[in-house]
């Protein structure tokens, strides 16, 4: 789902500086209309799937590690917990620890895709195995998500930025 271009224009043109709101909706009304200054306080913006909550994804729902939907859910939950923790640790004027790991391999074959999940899913529980301390007092507990898939070779154009007005 993506929003229309008008919203989309509302989210992404203030981040070039303050405009009024009826130049980005590309209308202006006259008479006795208050404009308002709008300002973005992000660069950019990623909407959580919290913003409708009666169809966001639930990985918890199914678990099926081939599946892209289970793979999408699981995208949906770390940009809603992500986001939270976000806000949170602003809130409390602390640091959030996080660390992500993006990188892209190429297969010669499905059979050396289906290989190397094989080998990541060991590695990665046998470090989860390792480190996880369930009774440790004061500990804190983490979440590990790792996600393969095919590349985007185009970006869809709903990705694109907007042109420039003229």
């Amino acid at each position: 789902m993506s929003l229309d271009p008008v919203r989309s224009r509302l989210l992404a043109e203030p981040a070039a500086g303050p405009a009024w709101a009826a130049m980005l909706a590309g209308e202006r009304r006259k008479g006795n209309v208050t404009e308002r200054l709008m300002r973005a306080s992000a660069a950019s913006y990623v909407i959580s799937p919290a913003a409708l909550p009666a169809v966001q994804p639930d990985p918890d729902r199914f678990r099926d590690q081939l599946s892209a939907r289970w793979l999408l859910a699981l995208g949906a939950r770390l940009v809603r917990d992500v986001g939270a923790l976000i806000g949170g640790a602003a809130r409390a004027r602390k640091p959030l620890a996080t660390y992500a790991l993006d990188g892209e391999v190429r297969f010669a074959s499905a059979a050396d895709r289906a290989a190397f999940a094989q080998e990541l899913t060991a590695g990665v529980s046998a470090l989860i195995l390792k480190y996880d301390a369930p009774d440790a007092e004061g500990g804190r507990d983490h979440r590990v998500v790792v996600a393969l898939h095919p590349t985007v070779k185009d970006r869809p154009a709903a990705l694109e930025p907007a042109p420039e007005a003229e």
